[in-house]
């Protein structure tokens, strides 16, 4: 199966234009067309417009969101491109492997394939927002790719999926990011307050509980259902403030 109509490509703290058309021409290239800004660095589209050749639709359909949460609440899984091998706590999939399962999440729902800036790529912090992390094996001589040749990469494989689906959609669509960030943070303040996370350092098992939910494909009612669960465990551990 092709993720095709449900991939969103996503590039976040994006400097060059150059690469930022490039990126659109290589979507144009392989028939995709959902684009995201993630805090862009460069917004000169102008600029962009000179290597975007007969993609134009792709670069003037893109949106820009302000923060990476933003342009993810809408998809079901994300996996994002790294040059680093080593990510506390992942263990990366080969560049096959990522389209593979970008198409067999896509049966849920949309899913976004996620690439850093030019300058420091994708922080620890970034990639929370990944279920999965890939690596372009790439030789030690530069073990670093530039964005666009990264892109051309992974699009062709995910172009290669095929066309046709090849199963059934999911019978219920999955859970979207925006549903579990907005039970991470009644997670955060509930267990605070129940004294289960450390007041000094709470993200670590923090993100750990998140990733534990992005492994388990919630469906969207599963999502939700945990998120009034929490709501409703807020309100008993948390005392009410006196009215005066």
């Amino acid at each position: 199966m092709r993720p095709g109509s449900e991939l969103t490509v996503i590039l976040h703290q994006t400097r060059s234009p150059d690469n930022l058309g490039a990126v659109c021409r290589i979507m144009a290239n392989f028939d995709f067309q959902r684009l995201i800004l993630s805090e862009p660095i460069t917004r000169d589209f102008v600029a962009a417009e000179r290597l975007a050749v007969k993609s134009d639709h792709v670069l003037k359909a893109l949106t820009v969101a302000p923060t990476l949460a933003e342009a993810v609440k809408d998809c079901v899984y994300v996996v994002g491109s790294t040059s680093r091998t080593q990510v506390e706590g992942r263990s990366p999939l080969t560049p096959e492997e990522a389209a593979g399962r970008l198409a067999e999440e896509s049966k849920r729902g949309r899913v976004a394939l996620l690439f850093g800036g030019e300058q420091r790529g994708l922080s620890d912090e970034d990639l929370t927002h990944c279920a999965d992390v890939l690596v372009i094996p790439t030789s030690d001589v530069q073990p670093s790719m530039n964005l666009a040749q990264s892109a051309s990469v992974l699009l062709y494989l995910c172009h290669r999926q095929g066309v046709e689906p090849s199963g059934p959609p999911a019978e219920e669509p999955g859970a979207r990011l925006g549903t579990l960030g907005a039970l991470s943070k009644r997670m955060r303040e509930t267990l605070l307050a129940a004294d289960f996370l450390n007041r000094q350092a709470p993200d670590h098992v923090l993100h750990e509980l998140e990733q534990t939910l992005m492994r388990s494909r919630l469906t969207q009612r599963e999502a939700e259902l945990w998120l009034n669960a929490f709501k409703h465990l807020g309100r008993a551990v948390t005392p009410e403030t006196p009215r005066e």
